[in-house]
């Protein structure tokens, strides 16, 4: 009899730990929850430029664009890994902001990592280019 209690105890004992380590593992895999980044369109002070400039983000993460000041404004992707034109243009927001606070996002989903450039076709003569830059 006390054999077979000291085997139970054993088999629990291992059997936990088994159970334990494959939650460790599970837990570990699992991927971040994407995040929300805001990149505003005209600087607080006025000036015509992106804030912030340059932008690093994970796969899955979403950038939502805020027309701020000096309206209106646009973002458009003309460089993209690999030169997808065709992901440069789901990306892009051809159709320009007008009002304050006006908002659009690109959600980066199955985006390769690398650089992605962007600029605001009104004033991109004046510098107002950006970058999103995806880690893998």
């Amino acid at each position: 009899m006390a054999f077979f209690s000291d085997l139970t105890k054993r088999f629990t004992s291992i059997a936990v730990s088994v159970l334990l380590v494959i939650g460790m593992i599970a837990l570990a895999a699992q991927p971040a929850a994407a995040e929300t980044y805001e990149v505003k369109m005209g600087t607080d002070r006025g000036q015509l430029a992106f804030e912030p400039k340059e932008l690093e983000i994970s796969t899955g993460d979403t950038v939502v664009w805020v027309n701020n000041k000096v309206f209106p404004h646009n973002v458009v992707f003309d460089k993209v890994p690999g030169g997808d034109s065709a992901l440069a243009a789901k990306l892009s927001h051809k159709k320009l902001a007008m009002r304050p606070k006006e908002t659009f996002e690109a959600t980066f989903a199955d985006a390769p990592a690398g650089d992605y450039s962007y600029f605001c076709t009104p004033h991109r003569g004046a510098g107002m280019v950006g970058k999103i830059v995806v880690k893998g």
